[in-house]
């Protein structure tokens, strides 16, 4: 599932390819992918210019400008399988392709694919897009140590799922959540009010780290992320614990283990990232034990 990493590269290459080009017509190929009504969709983004882009947490938010009155913005969500890519206008029409966007000069188009169809598009006016980015926590990559740390007193539960939690913290997903604990050498099941003020901080820096380095190499991907241009990410290679049960840990060469935390799965060095004495209870299975794999 895309995440930060992967919706700012997203975001990054719209303002390189897509920014100031005006959007000729909408084709919606696939009407329950548009949130609201599909007439009114293609209404309302019809001849609009991209003027700005920008994201918050897993969240992208196209400004469209170039009509009367207040600008509209085009919010994305890529949900699980989600991809926007910029095509020629005369490539082939990739499968589960629900909406096509031609832009000015006639050559090239957004596309939006989605094979599982959880992501979706809508056009909200300024209040309600600052209203719908306003139920997140603050940005995973912009947060400050003193937000992070406030946010993490008192909280009981499994740190992987406070990590995860978009009204906490927007971004984290499965992913980077697991990186950023093994870099912090925290146990999953580790409880944020409980976790010492050294480690808080180490988790907070080993958060912000793992984020840096993805967005460095456009994102993770595994089976269906791509950037703009189509391009996997690189940052599977650099991958830590995740996905790697069994594997031997980077560090100390002791197997990577896997359990069940909140319904996810959850990677960690049981070595590097010590089970805390009052750790958080979780829910498990013959998988988390480490006898069958999770997809």
């Amino acid at each position: 599932m895309p995440e930060l990493p992967e919706v700012e590269t997203v975001a990054r290459g719209l303002r390189q390819r897509a920014l100031g080009r005006r959007i000729c017509e909408v084709e919606v190929r696939h009407p329950g992918i548009i949130k609201g009504s599909p007439e009114e969709f293609v209404r309302q983004t019809s001849g609009r210019t991209i003027g700005a882009v920008r994201r918050k947490g897993k969240v992208l938010v196209l400004e469209l400008d170039g009509c009367a009155g207040e600008p509209q913005f085009l919010m994305v969500r890529l949900g699980m399988t989600g991809q926007v890519t910029l095509e020629p206008h005369e490539a082939p029409m990739e499968p589960h392709t629900h909406v096509r966007m031609p832009l000015d000069d006639g050559h090239e188009e957004l596309r939006f694919r989605d094979s599982r169809r959880f992501g979706n598009l809508r056009v909200l006016e300024r209040g309600e897009m600052e209203a719908m980015l306003g139920e997140l926590g603050p940005d995973a990559q912009e947060i400050s140590e003193r937000e992070f740390l406030g946010s993490m007193r008192g909280r009981r539960g499994a740190l992987k799922s406070w990590l995860m939690n978009q009204q906490m913290l927007a971004g984290l997903g499965n992913i980077y959540a697991d990186e950023a604990l093994f870099g912090a050498r925290l146990h999953p099941l580790a409880q944020p009010g409980s976790v010492p003020r050294e480690a808080a901080q180490r988790l907070y820096r080993a958060v912000r780290r793992v984020l840096d380095r993805a967005v460095n190499l456009q994102g993770t991907s595994f089976r269906d992320y791509i950037d703009l241009e189509g391009r996997p990410g690189n940052f599977a290679m650099r991958l830590k614990v995740y996905q790697r049960e069994g594997k031997p840990c980077r560090r100390c060469r002791t197997p990577i283990r896997r359990i069940v935390v909140g319904g996810r799965s959850s990677h960690f060095c049981p070595r590097c990232q010590p089970r805390p004495r009052r750790a958080a209870g979780r829910k498990t299975s013959r998988a988390g034990m480490g006898r069958k794999k999770l997809n």
